[in-house]
C-alpha cells in the first residue's frame, strides 16, 4: 500500500527524497521523460517490479504531483505522463544516469528498458556536426522511436518517421549491448538478434555517435 514515511528533516534533499525515494519511484520518472505510458507499458517497462508495488508507487507519485493521470488534451486517455513539477526531475535523472555508468552492472538476469537506452544514447551521442542529418527509425521491444542525428546532437522522439534512412528492430538490451561495441553490428544482423531495413550506415553512423565505449545502465 502507498507509504507515507519522511525523513522529519527540513533540507531540501531530504524532502525530496519524501516525494521519490521510494523504490522504483525515480525508475518511474525516467520512463515517463521521452513519453507517456500506461500502466501495462511501465510494467513492461520495469519487469522486476510488482504489480501492486508498481501500482502503490504511482498512487503516490500522482497524490504528490510528479505525475498525472488521464488528462484530457492526451492522445491516450489512460496513459501517466509527468506534470510540470515532475518534469523538473528530468536534469536529476539524467545526472543519476552519467553517474551511474561507473557503478557496479548488477547480477543477471537484468533487464534494459527503452526509454533508459535511449536516454543514454542522448547523453552519450556526439554525431559529426558537419555530416548531413540522419534519421534512423528503431522498434524497441514492441515500440517505436525516430531518432534523428543532426547538428552534433541525438534528438529521440516517440513514434513513426516518414523519413528515415533506416530502420532497426531489436530489443533494447541488444541495442545496449551494440552501443558499447558497434564492431558487433554485422554479426548481430547474421544471426537475426537485429534487423535492419535501408542504409546500414545509417546504423552504423548512430552506434559509432556514442563517444564512451561503456554499457548503459539503468539510471
Amino acid at each position: 500500500m502507498p507509504t507515507s514515511r519522511s525523513y522529519r528533516d527540513s533540507c531540501g534533499i531530504a524532502r525530496a527524497l519524501d516525494v521519490v525515494g521510494e523504490r522504483w519511484a525515480l525508475l518511474i520518472v525516467r520512463e515517463l521523460l521521452l513519453t507517456p505510458q500506461r500502466f501495462s507499458e511501465l510494467r513492461h517497462a520495469l519487469p522486476h517490479v510488482s504489480s501492486n508495488v508498481l501500482a502503490d508507487r504511482l498512487r503516490e507519485l500522482e497524490n504528490n504531483g510528479v505525475i498525472r493521470h488521464g488528462p484530457a488534451e492526451a492522445d491516450d486517455p489512460k496513459a501517466y505522463q509527468l506534470t510540470e513539477w515532475g518534469r523538473k526531475l528530468e536534469p536529476v535523472v539524467r545526472g543519476l544516469a552519467g553517474w551511474g555508468i561507473d557503478a557496479p552492472q548488477p547480477p543477471e538476469p537484468t533487464s534494459l528498458s527503452a526509454g533508459s537506452v535511449l536516454i543514454f544514447l542522448e547523453e552519450a551521442a556526439r554525431p559529426d556536426p558537419t555530416a548531413p542529418p540522419t534519421v534512423c527509425r528503431l522498434d524497441l521491444g514492441g515500440r517505436v522511436w525516430t531518432v534523428r542525428l543532426a547538428e552534433g546532437r541525438v534528438q529521440v522522439r516517440a513514434g513513426e518517421t516518414t523519413t528515415a534512412d533506416a530502420s532497426l528492430r531489436a530489443e533494447p538490451k541488444t541495442l545496449g549491448t551494440l552501443l558499447a561495441d558497434p564492431s558487433a553490428l554485422e554479426t548481430a544482423c547474421a544471426d537475426g538478434s537485429i534487423a535492419v531495413v535501408g542504409d546500414l550506415s545509417a546504423i552504423r553512423r548512430l552506434l559509432h555517435a556514442v563517444t564512451r565505449p561503456a554499457q548503459p545502465n539503468s539510471p
